[in-house]
């Protein structure tokens, strides 16, 4: 979890989502309401397979299968509500991208931290690079790949029986 904020948004995720879905000419199914909710319910970065064990558990939500999963977090990512930070074990991650300020990514190849973080000057030089080519840019996404300060500690080491002597 990170410590960025949250951005008012005007309408929740769910209805955001039914809109979404209407220009599709789909429906918000009872099951899709269920991963909505439930991906809206805390902001962690997580992968699909996170939740279909989550929503087997729920008591009182309407179950959704694997395959049902898949499709609404991709249908949520072309709505703009959800985006896929990264892959990591083979897995794509995600995030909440509505109601989120904008904000980067440090991510450890070790263990799979992701790190988040606001950086204004970031944006700032990406604006400007963008204009002296007459880009228009509708956002950016960066993740730094590297090795957190946890996995970087020296590991502790062990002393022998001769060492002690």
């Amino acid at each position: 979890m990170s410590n960025l904020g949250t951005i008012d948004e005007t309408a929740a995720p769910v209805n955001k989502f039914r809109e979404f879905l209407l220009t599709k000419k789909m429906r918000l199914t009872p099951e899709r309401e269920a991963i909505v909710q439930a991906v809206y319910s805390t902001h962690h970065h997580f992968d699909a397979e996170q939740w279909v064990g989550d929503l087997a558990r729920r008591s009182g939500q309407n179950g959704a299968s694997r395959s049902t999963i898949y499709r609404t977090l991709n249908l949520l990512v072309e709505a703009g509500l959800l985006r896929c930070v990264a892959r990591t074990n083979d897995r794509q991650v995600y995030e909440h991208d509505y109601g989120y300020p904008a904000h980067d990514h440090l991510i450890c190849r070790k263990c799979n931290a992701m790190i988040e973080f606001p950086n204004e000057a970031i944006a700032e030089v990406l604006e400007k690079i963008a204009a002296e080519h007459g880009f228009r840019m509708a956002g950016h996404r960066l993740e730094v790949d590297g090795v957190c300060a946890e996995c970087s500690r020296p590991k502790e080491r062990s002393h022998r029986k001769l060492d002690m002597i």
